[in-house]
C-alpha cells in the first residue's frame, strides 16, 4: 500500500503569490521607513491575504501559506535597506539608484544573512526559550485560517478588519494632502536660556506601529524622548546660544548635530552588549548544523525539525558570495581616487563583512526572538556597521585631506555598510520565519529556499521604487531637495556619522556620552529584569532620543492605546483570538497608509507638483488643525470599537 502524497509547500502558485504580495509591502515599507524611520513586519498580513486566495483552491496547506509569508516577509523586510542606500544620494554621491548596483548590494547581502542564519536555528529557535511574539502570532493565523469552517470565517473576518483599517488610514492621509485637514502641528518654546519643542503627525500607521511595538518598547522610547528634547535639548541649547531668530531652526540643529550622535553612542553599546549575550548559544548553534551534516551523510533519517540546507552547502554558497560582493565593491571604487588601493580596500571589506555580518546576524537574530521582527531596531546595527565600516577604512587609508579621496571614501564606507545591513535585515525576519514554520510543521530548508526567493523578489523591487521616491519627493539634506523631502533619518544619521569619521569631524563627545548612558542603561534594563518589571530595552530608548519628536510622540501614544487594548483582549472569552483580531487591525493601520504613500508618490512624480492635490493654499485654513484632530480621533476611535466589537 503506498504512503500517502506530502502536502503541498514550495509550490509554484505560492512563490508567484508571494512575488505578487513582494511588490505591495515592499513598496510600502520602503516609504514608510523613510518617511518615519520605521518598517512593519508583514508576515501576518501575507499569511491572511494568503489564505482567503489559496482556500478554495484544490491541495491549498497551511505549509503552502507559510511559504507565502516567508517569501512575502523576506521582502518586505528587506525594504529596511532604505536605512543606508539613500545616504549615497544626500552626499551627493549618487543621483538616483542604479539599478544593477542598489540591486546587487541589496540581494547578495540579504541572501548572505540566509546563508548566517541557518545554524543561529538550531541556537536561537530549537535549543532556546526566546518566545518569538510575531512568529508564534503568525503561526497562530496559519492554524486558524487552515483549520475548519470556524477558522475559515476567522480568516474572512481577519482579512476584512485588514482591509476595512487599512482604507480609513489611506482615505485620513489623503485628505490631509487636499489640506482640508492639517496633521502636522509643533510649537517651539524657551525654557530659561534654552529651548525645546513639541511636535506630533495625525498618523495612523504611528498609531499601528505603536500598537505592535507594545508597553515595553512603548515606555522605553517615551524615556529616549524625555532624555532627548527634555533633558538634552534643552541643556545644548542653552550651552549654545540661538545664532538668529528663528526659534525652530536652532533647535532643529541641535538636535541634528548633537543629540542624535547621543542617542548613536546608545545603540552601539546596546548592540554589543546583546552580542556578548548570545555568543556562547551561537556557537552550540553551528557545532548542531555540522553534527546534523554528519548524521546526514551517514544515512540516518532527520526529523522535520532538522532538516535545514546541508551546513557545507551553506558555507560554499556563503564563499560563493565574496566575488560578487568584491566586484559590486570594485564598481563603487573605479574611476575614483581609491581606485589604485582597491585590492587593499575590498580585501579588508570582505573581511569585515563576513565579521561584522556574523555578529549582527545573530544579534537581529535575537532581537526578533524577543520582541518581535516590527520591533527590532536594526537601525542601530546599521549605525554599529557605518562606524565598524568608517574605521576599519581609516585603520587602512588613513585621512589625506583630500576633499575627494575623502567623498570616496564615504560612499565605499555606505556601500559595505549597505551589504552587512542586508544581512542584519533578513537575519532578523529570517530567525522569526523559521520560528513560524517550527510550530506549524514546515520542512526548514525549503523555508530557506523561500527566503532566497524573497530576497531576489525584493532586490529587483526596491531600485524602482527608490527612485519613483526619490524623483517625486527627494531626500532630506540632499542637493536639491525641495520642502516635501522624506525624511530618511536613520540614512541620513549613518552617512554623517561615516563622513565624521573620515573627516575627522565626527562628533565624539556626544557619541562618548552616548555611549556611557547606554551601559547605564543595559544595567537598569538588566536590574528591571531581574525585579521583573516593565524592561526598557536600551536601544528602544535610543530610537526615541534620535527621531524626531513628531515621529516618536504618536508612536508612544498608539504603544499606550495597544496595551489598553490588550489587557481588554485577556480578559475575553477567546483572549487569543482578540489579540489576533488587534493586531490586523494595527497591521491594516500602517499597510493602508504606506500603500497610500507609494500612490501619491507615483502622483506627485507624474503631476511634477508637490501637491497635486491641495485644494487649499497653504496656511489659508485656520481650522484645519482642529478639524483634522477631530476627524482623527473619531475615526480611531470608531475603528478600534468595532475591532472590540468584533473580538468580544
Amino acid at each position: 500500500m503506498s504512503s500517502a502524497a506530502p502536502p503541498a509547500e514550495l509550490t509554484w502558485r505560492g512563490i508567484a503569490l508571494g512575488a505578487v504580495l513582494t511588490l505591495l509591502f515592499t513598496a510600502a515599507n520602503a516609504y514608510l521607513g523613510l518617511k518615519v524611520g520605521l518598517t512593519f513586519a508583514t508576515s501576518i498580513p501575507a499569511a491572511v491575504i494568503s489564505m482567503a486566495v489559496l482556500r478554495r483552491m484544490p491541495g491549498a496547506t497551511v505549509l503552502e501559506n507559510n511559504i507565502v509569508q516567508t517569501v512575502a516577509s523576506a521582502a518586505g523586510n528587506l525594504a529596511s535597506i532604505i536605512f543606508v542606500l539613500p545616504g549615497l544620494v544626500m552626499i551627493g554621491w549618487w543621483q538616483g539608484f542604479p539599478w544593477l548596483t542598489t540591486a546587487g548590494i541589496t540581494m547578495t547581502g540579504g541572501i548572505l544573512g540566509v546563508m548566517f542564519s541557518v545554524p543561529l536555528r538550531r541556537a536561537l529557535v530549537i535549543d532556546s526559550d526566546l518566545p518569538f511574539p510575531e512568529g508564534r502570532a503568525a503561526a497562530e493565523v496559519l492554524r486558524v485560517g487552515s483549520s475548519s469552517r470556524a477558522g475559515e470565517a476567522d480568516s474572512a473576518l481577519g482579512l476584512r478588519i485588514l482591509a476595512w483599517n487599512g482604507l480609513a488610514s489611506a482615505a485620513f492621509a489623503a485628505l490631509a494632502q487636499t489640506r482640508l485637514v492639517l496633521d502636522t502641528a509643533a510649537l517651539w518654546f524657551r525654557v530659561g536660556a534654552g529651548a525645546t519643542g513639541i511636535a506630533g503627525n495625525l498618523s495612523f500607521a504611528l498609531i499601528g506601529v505603536g500598537h505592535l511595538v507594545g508597553p515595553s518598547v512603548g515606555a522605553a522610547m517615551a524615556l529616549g524622548l524625555a532624555i532627548g528634547w527634555g533633558g538634552l535639548v534643552l541643556l545644548l541649547t542653552a550651552e549654545q546660544p540661538m545664532p538668529g531668530s528663528e526659534l525652530e531652526a536652532w533647535v532643529g540643529a541641535i538636535f541634528r548635530q548633537e543629540v542624535r550622535f547621543f542617542g548613536a553612542g546608545v545603540m552601539g553599546v546596546a548592540a554589543v552588549w546583546t552580542l556578548v549575550r548570545i555568543a556562547g548559544p551561537v556557537l552550540g548553534g553551528v557545532r548542531s548544523a555540522f553534527a546534523a551534516g554528519r548524521a546526514r551523510g551517514d544515512g540516518r533519517l532527520l526529523a522535520v525539525e532538522e532538516r535545514d540546507l546541508p551546513i557545507t552547502a551553506v558555507i560554499l554558497v556563503a564563499l560563493g558570495l565574496l566575488a560578487p560582493i568584491g566586484g559590486l565593491l570594485w564598481s563603487v571604487l573605479a574611476g575614483t581616487p581609491l581606485e589604485g588601493h582597491a585590492i587593499m580596500l575590498i580585501a579588508g571589506a570582505l573581511l569585515l563583512v563576513v565579521v561584522v555580518g556574523l555578529g549582527v546576524a545573530s544579534v537581529t537574530g535575537y532581537m526578533a526572538g524577543l520582541i518581535g521582527a516590527s520591533n527590532s531596531p536594526l537601525s542601530g546595527i546599521g549605525i554599529l556597521a557605518a562606524l565598524a565600516s568608517a574605521v576599519l577604512l581609516l585603520w587602512l587609508f588613513g585621512r589625506d585631506g583630500d576633499p575627494q579621496a575623502t567623498a570616496a571614501l564615504v560612499a565605499y564606507a555606505l556601500a559595505v555598510t549597505g551589504i552587512v545591513f542586508g544581512v542584519a535585515t533578513i537575519a532578523n525576519d529570517n530567525l522569526q520565519d523559521l520560528k513560524t514554520g517550527q510550530l506549524v510543521g514546515a520542512t526548514p530548508w525549503k523555508q530557506q529556499v523561500a527566503l532566497v526567493i524573497g530576497v531576489v523578489f525584493g532586490s529587483l523591487v526596491i531600485p524602482p521604487v527608490l527612485n519613483l521616491l526619490g524623483a517625486s519627493f527627494g531626500f532630506a539634506g540632499a542637493p536639491g531637495a525641495g520642502p516635501n523631502a522624506l525624511a530618511a533619518p536613520q540614512a541620513g544619521l549613518i552617512s554623517a556619522l561615516a563622513k565624521g569619521v573620515l573627516t575627522g569631524a565626527a562628533n565624539w563627545r556626544m557619541l562618548g556620552w552616548g555611549a556611557a548612558v547606554g551601559v547605564v542603561l543595559v544595567a537598569l534594563d538588566a536590574g528591571l529584569g531581574r525585579l521583573r518589571c516593565l524592561r526598557l530595552p536600551p536601544l528602544a530608548v535610543a530610537l526615541g532620543i534620535y527621531l524626531p519628536m513628531k515621529l516618536v510622540l504618536l508612536l508612544v501614544v498608539g504603544a499606550m492605546i495597544g496595551t489598553a487594548y490588550e489587557r481588554w483582549a485577556r480578559h475575553r472569552t477567546d483572549p487569543d483570538r482578540a489579540l489576533r483580531l488587534g493586531t490586523l487591525m494595527a497591521t491594516g493601520l500602517i499597510v493602508g497608509e504606506s500603500l497610500w504613500g507609494v500612490a501619491f508618490a507615483l502622483v506627485v512624480y507624474l503631476s511634477g507638483s508637490d501637491a497635486p492635490l491641495a485644494l487649499v493654499a497653504e496656511g489659508a485654513n485656520g481650522f484645519g488643525l482642529i478639524l483634522g484632530l477631530l476627524l482623527f480621533s473619531a475615526l480611531a476611535a470608531g475603528l478600534y470599537g468595532s475591532t472590540l466589537k468584533s473580538a468580544a
